[in-house]
């Protein structure tokens, strides 16, 4: 299957369904009331964390996913049917960002939203919108034949970015050829390609190394690292923040190279692990020199071992120092916990400002947003004079049209909630 590993959708959950104006019809009663029911909820939109799939080639060719709508109320105060949930599953290991659309069609902030790193877990990551009320509640001592009802509200519409990050525990890092795929291949049954040339492995490789019966971890050969990797340069940039969820790095490097190279090449791997994030230099990292069935091989890990007390050399061919090196790197996998990815994106979640509106002036038109406010006349059936001196009462107690006022607001001027535009008196 085809490794894809990030991915851009969009996503529309369910509106939910208007209310209705409609009045009791029984015989023998006389001036029924009102009766009209309620709006069902639309369908709101899940992801789920699944560790049957893998990559994120689903969402190569469908890029946008929308929920069902709730149906309108009926008469008799019966509501409309819920629209039915989706839920998107993507694989274990997958970072969301997420920016809102609002009703304009515009893309607001992008940020991390999620961190689906814990399979069967689900999160919401765009509600369905409300069903409307029938005229039914409006119903009061002094206005007991209410002849408007509430619309149903919008669903949340977002732009989702799914980043999939690879979940193993230990990392193989290196230059291009120097060894990563055939150790892979010797300590696990991944058959990555294997050839005498650079950038032989174009996507990252799991697999899974068996220490007894019962014990295991997932080791992921990152495909090779060239000087300036974090910058874009050869396949780096895609494939550096693979070996950011690792617990230990295992830092191979070319044995049948002359010291100098090595030693040039070894900074060049660090230099560019800490230009892609600061913190991979300060994870556990196994030094080891590859390839020591070749003579010159040995003389470069006896060379090393004098400045790196704690390198290991092994030969995949021989299968010299490869149990020892597993071994090793298992005590390392199981002493710590896996870092939190998540938590160091510093995600926010649903910043919303102190107040419950904010008002700017664009070209002379005094635009309102806030969730609350747009919600609103979202609902709100501008046809019916009744559902427009409501909203007006709204607007007034929750101090907007105090504020617009003050921002020198007069009888005439434009104001615009959610894209429709009122005449402010």
């Amino acid at each position: 299957m085809q490794f894809i590993d990030e991915a851009a959708i969009t996503l529309e959950a369910g509106n939910g369904g208007d209310g209705i104006i409609a009045w009791r019809r029984e015989k023998y009663v006389p001036k029924g009331g009102p009766a009209g029911g309620d709006g069902g909820r639309g369908g709101a939109i899940y992801l789920e964390a699944t560790p049957n799939l893998s990559t994120l080639v689903d969402f190569r060719f469908k890029k946008v996913f929308k929920a069902e709508s709730g149906n309108a109320g009926s008469q008799n105060n019966s509501s409309g049917r819920a629209g039915d949930d989706l839920i998107i599953p993507v694989p274990v290991g997958t970072l969301v960002y997420r920016a809102p659309i609002d009703v304009e069609g515009s893309t607001g902030q992008e940020r991390l939203f999620a961190d689906m790193s814990v399979p069967e877990q689900r999160t919401l990551i765009a509600k369905g919108g409300r069903g409307g009320l029938g005229n039914q509640h409006y119903a009061t001592s002094a206005r007991q034949a209410p002849h408007f009802a509430e619309k149903g509200d919008k669903g949340e519409r977002c732009a989702v970015r799914l980043e999939l990050k690879l979940l193993a525990d230990a990392g193989l890092i290196g230059l291009p050829n120097a060894g990563k795929s055939t150790l892979l291949s010797v300590v696990s049954a991944a058959r990555p390609k294997i050839a005498d040339y650079p950038f032989t492995t174009l996507e990252p490789q799991l697999g899974v190394v068996r220490i007894d019966e019962d014990l295991s971890f997932v080791l992921v050969d990152v495909p090779g690292l060239i000087e300036g990797a974090s910058d874009g340069a050869g396949l780096g940039d895609r494939f550096l923040k693979h070996v950011e969820r690792t617990r230990v790095l295992i830092h191979l490097m070319d044995g049948a190279k002359p010291l100098e190279d090595v030693l040039a090449e070894k900074a060049t791997i660090e230099r560019e692990l800490a230009a892609w994030n600061p913190a991979l230099p300060r994870k556990p990292t196994m030094l080891v020199v590859t390839k020591l069935d070749l003579p010159d091989a040995r003389d470069t890990y006896d060379a090393l071992r004098e400045e790196f007390p704690t390198i290991r050399g092994i030969s995949a061919a021989t299968n010299e120092g490869v149990r020892e090196l597993m071994f090793a790197a298992w005590d390392i996998v199981r002493a710590l916990p896996p870092p939190d990815v998540a938590a160091a994106e510093s995600a926010v979640h649903d910043l919303r400002p102190d107040e419950p509106f904010e008002i700017h002036i664009d070209t002379g038109i005094y635009v309102v947003t806030g969730e609350r406010i747009e919600r609103l006349a979202q609902m709100t059936d501008f046809e019916s004079d009744e559902a427009l001196a409501r909203f007006e009462g709204i607007l007034a107690k929750m101090g907007v049209t105090k504020k617009l006022r003050e921002l020198g607001a007069h009888d005439g001027d434009t104001v615009r909630i959610a894209g429709v535009d009122f005449d402010y008196s």
